[in-house]
């Protein structure tokens, strides 16, 4: 037996990558030079708070903008770009620079990290995807640096713009506001609401979108893969937004002191940043439970495969109603834009779903028992957030107990990697099956 192999095949390599990162920034946010007081943050805070940058969730026990000095700030910024891209992609940086060939393990990692079907032009795609972010965040960091200069000296409005550009296009949700504000002081801003959507919009598409999209000038083709994300995510915030308009328009919390305008702009915000982000422009105890509801609904959904989100995946969601329709019209095969579903794909996405089910309700059940006394609904919030690596929360995550804070922790790790990618790196290596039983029967419905 090749025991090299088994013990250091993509999931392994994928999910203790990540956890040694994690471990890393923690002992960093320990520092005395990490935090305002001079002290550090204690073990548990710091890993919780390493947890949530390295996997893009933006759940937080202590105020990002008021705790952490430079220091502290530039590590959490470090490890949710690393967290965000993958720290496969940027191992693969380093071999470009030091003029390393990528091997086929690595392609392997690579094509396991981003989701990716086949590991053809594998490295080409790391290339682009680096471009694609600098371009990104450049231009989203630039626009938001303007409109912050005129609220803050020039220095620290470029600091803030940059910060909030990566932090969102990442999917991450950390602000520098203070006093866990997020971005409800700009609910009506047109630049804020418009620049930091559409940030979260491209950092959840997934770059194998982006790159076919940027190559459809040559190819002139979109692959099935590219159709059904587009498609997806566009009616997901069509009627999400419609959706807040119409459960929030007379909510005096919310959106009724707003004007059309601020209306139309924080339904558009809050519509599109369950998809994993993080950040809100309305208060999000404030919400009627319907609006709760709907967004523990996208936040469970997320982005896309190849993304910097997390959650089950709009193709996921996609292949399920695909199978849904087929049996509901009696048709065998699952079919989306004339094209017919492997079974395959069909199965692995009923196990995504039922396995972030499963998770999501069993983190939820015992959250109720270390956190009692508080509310079901704002636990459930919790769980599904730190599943989906949203960020939002309801007030729960400053209050949680030492084991609430661990069980939190546990699961943004799993939903960041995915809980498929969890259990493969911890069994034995997939292996044929090497006879098939017999066909049973069993009534359903």
């Amino acid at each position: 037996m090749n025991t090299k192999g088994k013990f250091f095949d993509p999931p392994k390599i994928l999910v203790s990558g990540f956890a040694l990162i994690i471990f890393a920034g923690a002992l960093f946010l320990m520092l005395p030079i990490a935090t305002v007081d001079g002290r550090g943050l204690p073990f548990l805070d710091a890993l919780f708070t390493a947890t949530s940058a390295t996997c893009v969730t933006g759940l937080v026990v202590v105020d990002t903008g008021t705790t952490f000095t430079l220091f502290g700030q530039l590590t959490i910024l470090t490890l949710i770009q690393v967290g965000g891209l993958g720290f496969m992609t940027f191992a693969t940086l380093f071999a470009f620079l030091l003029g390393k060939r990528i091997s086929l393990k690595e392609r392997l990692v690579l094509q396991e990290a981003l989701n990716n079907l086949t590991i053809e032009g594998i490295v080409r795609l790391v290339k682009r995807i680096f471009i694609f972010t600098v371009i990104i965040e450049g231009i989203g960091g630039v626009l938001l640096s303007i409109r912050f200069a005129f609220d803050m000296p020039l220095g620290r409005a470029i600091y803030f713009g940059f910060f909030h550009a990566i932090s969102n296009f990442n999917n991450a949700g950390f602000d520098l506001m203070g006093e866990f504000r997020s971005l409800t002081g700009y609910v009506d801003d047109p630049v804020v609401s418009l620049v930091v959507p559409v940030l979260i919009i491209l950092g959840g598409i997934g770059f194998i979108v982006m790159n076919e999209v940027y190559e459809y000038r040559q190819t002139r083709r979109l692959s099935l893969h590219t159709k059904v994300v587009a498609m997806t995510t566009a009616w997901l915030l069509l009627v999400s937004m419609g959706l807040v308009l119409l459960l929030e328009w007379n909510n005096p919390k919310t959106m009724a002191p707003l004007p059309l305008s601020g209306k139309l702009l924080s339904a558009f915000y809050q519509a599109v940043t369950p998809r994993t982000a993080g950040s809100n422009t309305l208060n999000i105890p404030d919400l009627t439970q319907p609006t709760l509801f709907l967004i523990i609904f996208l936040m469970f959904v997320g982005a896309s495969p190849g993304s910097t989100g997390g959650g089950i995946k709009t193709t996921t969601l996609a292949t399920l109603l695909g199978a849904v329709w087929s049996q509901v019209r009696g048709k065998e095969d699952v079919v989306l834009y004339r094209k017919r579903i492997v079974y395959d794909t069909v199965y692995k996405s009923l196990t995504v779903t039922m396995s972030g089910l499963f998770i999501v309700m069993l983190v939820t059940m015992v959250l109720t028992i270390t956190e009692s006394g508080k509310d079901f609904l704002m636990i459930l919030f919790e769980a599904t957030s730190a599943f989906g690596t949203v960020g939002l929360s309801m007030g729960l995550t400053p209050e949680l107990s030492p084991f609430g804070k661990i069980i939190i922790m546990l699961t943004m790790f799993a939903g960041r990697v995915g809980p498929l990618t969890i259990a493969y790196a911890v069994t034995l290596r997939r292996q044929p099956d090497p006879f098939r039983y017999p066909k049973g029967k069993i009534m359903i419905g």
